[in-house]
């Protein structure tokens, strides 16, 4: 770490999303924000003088240049895997954004690598620090909604992908991550799938069963519109109550079973930070950063990336085959 004990941090990526990765690192006093790395020279240049960092456009410069602590990747969905084994093969403990990668071989090269040298290996999947997410974890693991029966996923706006299979696989790795946290592990998956729009098989339904017995729904789309109300709802539903999501961040209301009466939490007025979809990711890097200094594992291991990408796969098979796919 640098001389003042601050985590020296580079990122790796210069587009919109990793505008937050920059936001997030620039703001705090206990990193060291160090560099940027893009493939365009311009558009990289203008997001570190935005920032007051350096520039690069070489990985392996930057790397050898800063020595950063830790690292954290921000790249287009299909181009994650060259960048973060380069990272990994350096030694340098590093952040990912999802999908960890498209492909399962690849996935597993990744968490070899790292594993052999025992590196911190993190994966973005900030919906979890949503507080109506944090609610409805709490609500189940006190035992509120008693045992679990069923759970419905949906989420659905524009989008396009050069993959079959983008939304899926890019998309809705939040969603299988999401019911798998909430909900424990996914045992099974049948799909229906539709091109009609010829994006791809943007649009799916798939029915799952968990190991407990439950089961669910997950329903994703390119083929709708992110400003339509309740984007995105989730359904949780238990002998003894209910929790539904609305939007993530909106609004979360627990039931008990019988009662006419329901529970709601919404941000208030004032409550810009628990509103605000992006700051589930600087509650999320909070977490990560506290994990880091102290040497303990992330909160959520890329390992978490490779089983949303495993779960994506097998709705692939069932989709093409027919059949349902046991996880």
């Amino acid at each position: 770490m640098s001389s003042e004990g601050r985590v020296k941090i580079a990122l790796i990526g210069a587009g919109g999303w990793g505008y937050h990765h920059a936001r997030i690192f620039n703001a705090r006093k206990d990193v060291d924000f160090c560099a940027v790395v893009g493939r365009d020279a311009d558009r990289t240049r203008a997001r570190a003088d935005e920032f007051g960092t350096n520039a690069y456009t070489s990985i392996a410069e930057m790397l050898e240049t800063e020595r950063p602590d830790l690292v954290s990747l921000c790249l287009p969905n299909q181009g994650h895997f060259d960048a973060t084994m380069q990272v990994i093969q350096a030694g340098v403990p590093l952040l990912v954004e999802k999908p960890l990668v498209f492909d399962l071989g690849e996935a597993d090269s990744l968490l070899a690598e790292a594993a052999k040298r025992e590196l911190f290996f993190a994966i973005n999947f900030n919906h979890r620090y949503a507080a109506a997410v944090q609610k409805a974890k709490e609500a189940i693991d006190a035992g509120r909604l008693g045992e679990l029966i069923f759970a419905s996923w949906r989420f659905g706006g524009e989008g396009t992908s050069d993959h079959p299979h983008g939304n899926l696989i890019e998309t809705q790795c939040h969603g299988f991550d999401m019911l798998e946290h909430l909900c424990g592990p996914i045992a099974s998956v049948m799909a229906q799938m539709t091109d009609k729009t010829g994006n791809g098989f943007s649009t799916m339904a798939l029915a799952l069963q968990f190991k407990s017995g439950a089961v669910g729904t997950l329903l994703g789309s390119y083929d709708s519109s992110y400003a339509y109300a309740q984007t995105h709802a989730m359904e949780l539903n238990g002998l003894k109550g209910r929790v539904t999501i609305e939007d993530t961040v909106k609004k979360f209301t627990f039931q008990r079973s019988g009662s006419e009466t329901a529970e709601v939490w919404q941000a208030g007025y004032f409550n810009d930070k628990e509103r605000e979809f992006h700051l589930t990711f600087d509650k999320h890097f909070d977490h990560l950063l506290g994990a880091f200094r102290a040497g303990e594992a992330p909160p959520i291991h890329a390992a978490a990336g490779r089983r949303a990408l495993q779960l994506a796969h097998a709705a692939i098979e069932s989709f093409q085959t027919g059949q349902r796919i046991q996880t």
